[in-house]
């Protein structure tokens, strides 16, 4: 059950954030679920405020939790590749996760902490700061790394089975409205997370299909 400091993340953003700094100190104290208990510190988004594309995930990893900084692990440095590989500029990105705190479970000799998909209250939880994220970087491009991304932006129904590859228009306003309500200008692009390369038997083959979705993407920025 939340505690009284467990409400959401809403009660810690600050009203009229001027920056992405801003937030991102102002996030490192958030304690809005349990998820800060045993994390080793908020992970925030990172990249330039005149970012064009933002690519989401879904949260930290062990890597990025203990660095502090998101997609700088062996799944971060994938999706730099085929960033790079698909065209698109990275100082034009914007890289962010839906979750802000690493979940895990550590093993029984305590040396190596396993990954834990977030919830969906500590998904609805920690929703404001992504608002907030793009309400200052107001992209172009939406590009959502996995289905926890894909549904916190168009609801729990979403999957990327139903939605990869097609550009879409992001319905900001339809989805959570009272947080997104003033964001609904970009496209949306859903791909797969580049974890999942990492666990696949073919990785070549789903790394190539990563590649070519993030290709739309930068196709929709030329237009």
């Amino acid at each position: 059950m939340a505690t009284s400091t467990e409400q959401g993340a809403q009660r810690y953003v600050p009203d009229g954030a001027a920056s992405i700094g801003e937030l991102r100190e102002a996030a490192a104290g958030c304690r809005g679920c349990h998820l800060y208990r045993d994390a080793t510190q908020t992970v925030f988004g990172a990249g330039p405020a005149h970012a064009r594309v933002v690519l989401i995930g879904e949260q930290p990893g062990d890597v990025e939790d203990r660095r502090g900084a998101p997609f700088v692990g062996p799944a971060g440095k994938l999706l730099d590749r085929a960033v790079e590989q698909a065209g698109l500029d990275r100082a034009d990105a914007y890289v962010t996760n839906v979750v802000k705190h690493f979940k895990f479970k550590s093993t029984d000799t305590g040396k190596r902490r396993i990954h834990q998909n977030p919830n969906r209250a500590e998904m609805t939880a920690c929703m404001p700061w992504l608002a907030a994220e793009l309400h200052l970087l107001r992209p172009r491009v939406l590009v959502a790394l996995g289905g926890t991304a894909l549904k916190a932006l168009l609801g729990p129904s979403a999957t990327v089975s139903g939605a990869r590859g097609v550009l879409m228009p992001w319905p900001g306003a339809a989805y959570q409205p009272e947080l997104f309500a003033a964001d609904g200008a970009a496209q949306l692009l859903a791909t797969i997370h580049p974890s999942a390369v990492l666990r696949a038997v073919d990785r070549d083959a789903l790394y190539e299909g990563l590649v070519a979705d993030l290709r739309l993407a930068v196709a929709a920025l030329r237009r």
